[in-house]
């Protein structure tokens, strides 16, 4: 689970991490198109695209990494959250937003690049277990909620629709924005089995409003060679100023991919079903900063 990104651009466009609720009621602009499920779409345009993600994750990386506390975000779904909107701009606009983003292909083959790399990444871990009893999740859900009466282009609710499976979700900004503030934050939460709770604070949403982007993703996954709950114990974890604090250490014994540079390790450690892992980079003590440039 990861709470994405927050911020307000101009007092007209919301971007935050998702959101539907039972406290106004909520239609839906939506275009009579289907999503594709099997998009034409070249290998070429899936790694042009995969390049630019990864460049604008690093881009976005070196933007926050100075704030204080863990960071903890999914580059891949503010991507494709955004180019849900980059889908409706021309002009200055698309140029900046491309810029930004990393985005080299054009509309017409972006869009499309965006809905098989969604598809890939759902496809995977079927059949595998979870933390709980419900089995794996791995869920990126993006919404986009527009104002009531204003005037949407169907060439872009088509392309939302054929891409991205959406439509857009309509609510009067102008006459109720605290009780529309309150239905995207209670669909965030649903949709985030309560994990992200009250993700829009009062006041970013007002009668100004005229577009909201929502992005949430959700995972939950088994580790494909399990813990043992009696290994776990108390052991010293060296924080980045030399101070050292008690955490509970999970440990075990077996085989993993595992690599080692010049100044660091590294190990993956793989969920269950063997289609998705976490990589973890472990710098030497005291090069953290060399390392992370």
């Amino acid at each position: 689970m990861n709470q994405v990104l927050l911020g307000v651009l101009s007092g007209l466009i919301v971007m935050s991490v998702l959101g539907c609720s039972p406290q106004v009621d909520v239609t839906t602009a939506r275009s009579a198109k289907q999503r594709s499920t099997s998009p034409d779409v070249s290998e070429t345009d899936v790694a042009e695209l995969s390049g630019g993600n990864r460049a604008f994750a690093f881009d976005l990386y070196r933007a926050v990494r100075e704030q204080e506390g863990n960071l903890f975000y999914s580059p891949y779904s503010i991507s494709a959250a955004l180019a849900m909107t980059y889908a409706g701009a021309r002009g200055e606009t698309e140029r900046e937003m491309a810029r930004t983003l990393h985005f080299a292909l054009p509309q017409n083959q972006l869009h499309p690049a965006f809905n098989r790399i969604d598809l890939e990444l759902a496809s995977r871990g079927e059949g595998a277990a979870a933390k709980d009893e419900q089995g794996f999740r791995l869920n990126v859900v993006n919404a986009i909620w527009g104002q009531e009466g204003y005037g949407f282009l169907d060439e872009y609710l088509d392309t939302l629709a054929e891409n991205y499976g959406a439509g857009l979700r309509l609510l009067d900004f102008r006459g109720a924005a605290e009780a529309s503030r309150i239905t995207i934050n209670e669909w965030v939460e649903e949709q985030t089995e309560e994990r992200i709770k009250d993700l829009i604070p009062p006041g970013a949403v007002d009668a100004t409003t005229r577009l909201v982007l929502t992005n949430a993703i959700y995972f939950n996954a088994a580790w494909e060679k399990q813990f043992s709950e009696s290994s776990t114990r108390e052991e010293l974890f060296y924080r980045l100023d030399g101070t050292t604090v008690d955490v509970p250490m999970m440990r075990q014994t077996t085989r993993f991919g595992y690599a080692e540079g010049s100044g660091y390790q590294a190990v993956e450690l793989p969920y269950d079903g063997g289609e998705l892992a976490m990589l973890i980079l472990l710098p030497e003590a005291g090069s953290f900063g060399e390392f992370e440039q």
